[in-house]
């Protein structure tokens, strides 16, 4: 096994605004790759220096990438709403200390690395077009473009990065169609709300506002240079339909925990494997919820962030990331490294 470098990569998008209009449109990436044997590794936390809220895994920081192998596979990552690609190091570290490099997106107006941005949550699929974006950057960079095996290129999303993993396999999101499906008069969605939201009045208020971008998040943001991804508790399924599905050609792998209420299966991942040709549905059985998916939280973090850092009593989540992870590159080695 690897020990594990990570680094800071500071990328714009010149082509994209960021949302003031002031100015190119900010990625900021943290990159996960192996590095030499000598490299020291330490605690990464996220949160106030003085008071974390999150463990983030081990990792040099800036060290060297390692001499050999000549080139690595690279998993593009995607958090949910309104995170960070840091909650999501334990998959990282699954994947780089066998030999992949991951490069996780901060997406812009989306993540708490900076204040929140309404069009951040709602323009959805800007998402996809940062990973796109900064996979061209990242094939360009003198120092890890030429050590990317460009025929070895995944990519794997939490939540909403679920949803933005769909897209950039090729699936076709109808918006219409997804309001239509919150309202349905049998289903309650009022626990698959974003907490951002005060109340469903306020969410799908917000549908109003996208109609002008009708023609903008229908078309197809599938990028040939992925050969597989992975969704874990994809959301937006509603909006989706067998039309918008059958595009999607390549492999899909979905994780969900059976007592997910923000994502729930049946509206979600479920949706997704019924009409996607090639696409793998796990169910974590017993009370896995949504928010197991995110990074250990501290002794502060399960103190002042219960909902995010404290699970149902059961679930030990460094076990359940664990497993899962071992699941993940199982399915990388097979469908990205084959």
């Amino acid at each position: 096994m690897f020990k594990i470098g990570l680094k800071i990569l500071p990328y714009l998008d010149t082509q994209r605004p960021d949302w003031s209009g002031k100015g190119p449109r900010p990625m900021i990436t943290d990159i996960w790759y192996p590095v030499d044997e000598s490299a020291k590794e330490q605690d990464i936390f996220i949160g106030p220096p003085d008071a974390p809220l999150f463990f983030a895994g081990r990792a040099a920081p800036n060290a060297e990438l390692i001499s050999d192998p000549e080139t690595f596979p690279l998993i593009l990552l995607s958090h949910g709403t309104g995170g960070t690609a840091r909650q999501h190091a334990w998959l990282a570290e699954a994947l780089c200390r066998y030999g992949y490099m991951v490069a996780g997106v901060n997406h812009h107006g989306n993540t708490a690395l900076e204040p929140y941005h309404l069009k951040g949550f709602l323009h959805v699929w800007e998402r996809p077009r940062d990973l796109s974006t900064v996979l061209d950057r990242l094939l360009a960079d003198p120092v890890f473009g030429g050590r990317i095996n460009r025929k070895q290129i995944g990519a794997a999303g939490f939540s909403l990065g679920g949803y933005t993993m769909i897209a950039l396999a090729g699936g076709l999101l109808d918006l219409a169609m997804l309001k239509r499906a919150y309202l349905e008069p049998a289903r309650d969605f009022q626990s698959e709300i974003p907490s951002e939201f005060p109340d469903q009045a306020a969410f799908m208020a917000q549908f109003d506002l996208l109609a002008e971008h009708d023609e903008e998040h229908k078309q197809s943001f599938r990028d040939k240079r992925i050969r597989a991804v992975l969704a874990l508790a994809p959301v937006l399924g509603g909006g989706f339909g067998a039309q918008g599905l059958t595009p999607v050609q390549i492999p899909v792998a979905i994780m969900v925990g059976e007592s997910d209420t923000l994502a729930p299966a049946r509206y979600n991942a479920a949706r997704f494997a019924e009409f996607i040709p090639q696409a793998e549905l796990k169910i974590l059985e017993g009370a896995v919820a949504h928010y197991t998916f995110l990074a250990e939280g501290t002794a502060l973090g399960r103190e002042i962030l219960p909902h995010l850092c404290v699970d149902p009593p059961g679930v030990d989540r460094r076990v359940v990331h664990q497993k899962v992870g071992e699941k993940i590159r199982a399915f990388f080695d097979e469908y990205i490294k084959k």
